[in-house]
């Protein structure tokens, strides 16, 4: 039998490290120690190899597979690829154990978890509420029913059922709390309907941050803060997106400048990232640093595009197509934020309402907000 202790204590090691273990939270540790991740890892996961996603087997690689599983604080284990793309993991331990910290479930409490995936986190969740009070919503009947094996095995009480996570779960409402394991760009309204007044809803949004939201007393809106970075998968069955090639093409650039400002904070700071997530949704960037400087490319995945390429020797400039001009507006918006006072991610927060939502900083009544 392969000794998994050693992984376990390097990794709750390396939790300590980074401050991982949420404090205010002394369970989450507790149930991590009494449920191993490995558990609840199909006997397939996958690994990227620089240009794509390779399978590794606990019957040939046990000790490459274990690896897996065990990686990092922030290190997730893919567990399904389709249309080779990763669609499916074992979620990095810390952004779990933040999660759930987030989540601030108590013993007693109804929960709902939505894409219960290998069925680890549901296992954490029932730890802390008790048996028969956790149910989880899974659109993939294979994983469905892996995931209750896993849960039975693990002697955790849990429902599971094969749906729509953005439907929710209407026979067990109203829940305590409810958390999604996806991220999801507009919160849906099934969510907090399903959820008593004063409940809790936490979830990764834009696929950058998560939020943790309150249900008012009267039920018709949902109000909290951003708590944290949580770069998760959006939901299965999501159209994939398109990529920068895609929209690039090969139409020449219809347009040329110099851009003055140093780059390295687009790269670098998250809570620079997080503001323009706010200020422009619909604008996918990525970044990368060679021996010139910070790069950035951009695309709006339906038309429009820019390049800002670091030419070695202090300058930058970019390049743009399509019918938006989309350096000019990251630019617009940078500024928006330093004249704001440079806001983290944790001065934001969201409202959700039926038929809207927006995301608002420092005060949901009197801050600045931006629908989304």
């Amino acid at each position: 039998m392969f000794g998994f202790a050693e992984l376990r204590r390097k990794l709750a090691r390396a939790m300590d490290l980074c401050g991982a273990w949420p404090v205010g939270s002394p369970w989450v540790r507790q149930a991590v120690e009494a449920l191993p991740r490995h558990e609840f890892a199909p006997e397939r996961l996958w690994q990227w190899d620089g240009q794509a996603y390779v399978p590794v087997d606990r019957s040939a690689e046990e000790d490459r597979w274990a690896g897996v599983v065990y990686g990092g604080p922030y290190d997730a284990a893919v567990t399904q690829v389709s249309a080779g793309a990763a669609s499916s993991s074992l979620s990095c331990q810390a952004v779990v154990a933040d999660m759930l910290d987030s989540l601030d479930v108590e013993p007693a409490h109804r929960v709902l978890e939505l894409g219960t995936g290998t069925g680890w986190n549901a296992a954490l969740l029932a730890y802390r509420t008790g048996p028969k009070l956790v149910a989880g919503v899974e659109v993939d009947p294979l994983l469905t029913d892996q995931a209750r094996m896993r849960l039975a095995a693990a002697g955790a009480d849990v429902l599971v059922e094969t749906g729509d996570g953005a439907k929710g779960l209407p026979s067990g409402a109203p829940y305590d709390r409810v958390i999604s394991t996806y991220a999801v760009d507009r919160v849906p309204w099934a969510w907090v309907a399903q959820t008593r007044p004063g409940g809790r809803i936490v979830t990764p949004w834009g696929r950058l941050g998560h939020v943790a939201l309150t249900v008012a007393e009267d039920g018709g809106s949902a109000t909290g803060w951003v708590q944290g970075l949580a770069q998760f998968m959006p939901a299965h069955g999501t159209t994939a997106e398109t990529g920068f090639e895609d929209v690039r093409g090969t139409v020449p650039a219809d347009d040329e400048r110099g851009v003055e400002r140093d780059l390295r904070p687009l790269h670098d700071d998250w809570h620079l990232r997080f503001a323009l997530r706010v200020a422009l949704p619909e604008v996918r960037i990525s970044t990368a640093v060679d021996e010139d400087g910070v790069n950035a490319w951009l695309h709006d995945g339906v038309s429009s595009w820019a390049v800002l390429s670091a030419l070695g020797d202090g300058r930058t400039v970019a390049h743009q197509g399509g019918l938006r001009r989309l350096a000019d507006l990251l630019e617009k918006a940078w500024d928006e934020w330093l004249a704001m006072g440079s806001p983290e991610l944790y001065d934001f927060g969201m409202t959700v309402e039926p038929e809207r939502q927006f995301v608002w900083a420092w005060d949901a009544v009197t801050g600045p907000r931006r629908q989304s």
